[in-house]
């Protein structure tokens, strides 16, 4: 939640400054500078290039303050890591003894080794425990009381405070618990900051990736794994393609094809992907062919959808001036409802190529030796957070580079899109 607000705050913060230097630098003076209703005019709202700038900054700089990393400026605090102390009072026997513990809390990874401690006077002894950062620790301060759980002997107060079963106690650097039966528990102070199983820094992931990119992953070069999953996705893709655009505009020029194929099409649309590799796996097997069904289907309704609704969506008063003019429905269909549904055609290939990427991971789950997929849900089996995410970017970032490619090809080759 805290994140959340930071990232909102960050978002508001950017957009009135934007707006701000935006406004003093342009001299609105012509008319199109004062146009303010954009509802149904696609080209008229470009992306704000210095917003997708100012968001990739910020979500790195929610990253790295969250995750301790040296490449920002400011952190959010983290855990505590030192020594701190808190004194507990164990009654025995009618009578009352006080004794410290120290505890030494440490990073995660350092294995260091418990110091000397004096136990001090009296039956309840001093203590020493060691706890790594973002973890608890259960403190048997019993174990070396002259007088233990088997002479009756109780905790019954920690820095001066009662406490009780299930009771716990703020002390400095963290918070005291006592167990049902009665051993105390200390959590030191854990901040706001991510621990690097969960999300490792930028750094982390940085260093990762080019380890991978050295030494591969599983047998086999990063570039393989990467090569792997663009080839069953293009290659699902492809044929989800040539199957759904065919079919969809089938269905949108012909009452039969509609009627005969929507009831298939609106029950498989809903469906997901990965509810099907059970399925696949029986018919086609744990091979190859498995996986690129798996990825057509995907592909495959998404595109019929588009295609059928691009035929759907041509004015009608175009299809009536073409044969006023003497077309033919073969001139009809090659420059009247080919163009216009191109638009929605390549819409759909963009949502298909998306959940093609985020079907490929679960299907190289199966069997697969070789993809990005399978990389990270073998890293994910040994908690390696950092080539799990150094996966997501890496697919996040080919998928992006195919959209841009697509929407490049879309404006060469649907220069009329948005106009009327």
């Amino acid at each position: 939640m805290t994140i959340l607000l930071i990232y909102i705050a960050l978002f508001v913060g950017s957009f009135f400054a934007v707006k701000a230097v935006g406004n003093f630098l342009t001299a609105k003076s012509d008319f199109t500078s004062l146009k303010t209703v954009t509802f149904g005019d696609e080209s008229a709202v470009r992306a704000n290039r210095a917003a997708s700038v100012m968001s990739i900054v910020a979500i790195f700089l929610i990253w790295g303050a969250f995750t301790g990393s040296s490449l920002v400026p400011i952190h959010a605090p983290g855990p505590f890591i030192g020594d701190t102390t808190f004194t507990y009072t164990a009654t025995a026997d009618g009578q009352s003894d006080e004794g410290t513990v120290r505890v030494i809390v440490h990073p995660v990874a350092d294995k260091p080794e418990a110091p000397e401690m004096a136990p001090g006077d009296g039956f309840a002894k001093d203590d020493i425990a060691l706890i790594g950062a973002w973890r608890s620790g259960l403190i048997r301060v019993d174990q070396n009381d002259e007088l233990g759980r088997d002479a009756g002997a109780v905790v019954t107060a920690v820095n001066g405070t009662a406490i009780e079963p299930d009771g716990r106690v703020q002390v400095d650097n963290g918070v005291v618990n006592m167990t049902r039966r009665g051993t105390l528990n200390f959590t030191p102070y854990r901040g706001w900051q991510m621990e690097p199983v969960w999300l490792p820094s930028p750094e982390t992931v940085f260093w990762r990736l080019v380890e991978l990119s050295r030494d591969g992953y599983q047998n086999f070069r990063l570039l393989e794994h990467l090569g792997w999953s663009l080839l069953r996705v293009v290659a699902g893709f492809i044929l989800g393609a040539l199957v759904g655009i065919p079919l969809g505009y089938a269905m949108g020029l012909s009452d039969w094809f509609r009627g005969w194929f929507d009831p298939i099409v609106e029950f498989m649309r809903p469906v997901p992907p990965l509810a099907l590799i059970p399925l696949v796996i029986i018919w086609a097997g744990i091979g190859e062919p498995g996986k690129i069904i798996l990825l057509f289907l995907a592909a495959l309704w998404i595109m019929t959808i588009a295609a059928r609704a691009g035929v759907s969506g041509v004015k009608i008063t175009k299809v009536h001036a073409a044969y006023s003019l003497g077309a033919s429905k073969w001139q009809v269909m090659r420059h009247v409802i080919i163009p216009n549904s191109l638009p929605e055609i390549f819409t759909g290939a963009r949502v298909a190529m998306g959940v093609c990427w985020g079907t490929v991971v679960a299907a190289e789950l199966v069997a697969a030796e070789k993809g990005a997929g399978m990389m990270i849900m073998v890293a994910s089996r040994f908690q390696l957070t950092d080539i799990v995410i150094t996966g997501i970017i890496l697919i996040g970032v080919i998928g992006y580079g195919i959209d841009i490619l697509m929407r490049q090809a879309e404006n060469f080759l649907v220069p009329w899109k948005g106009r009327a």
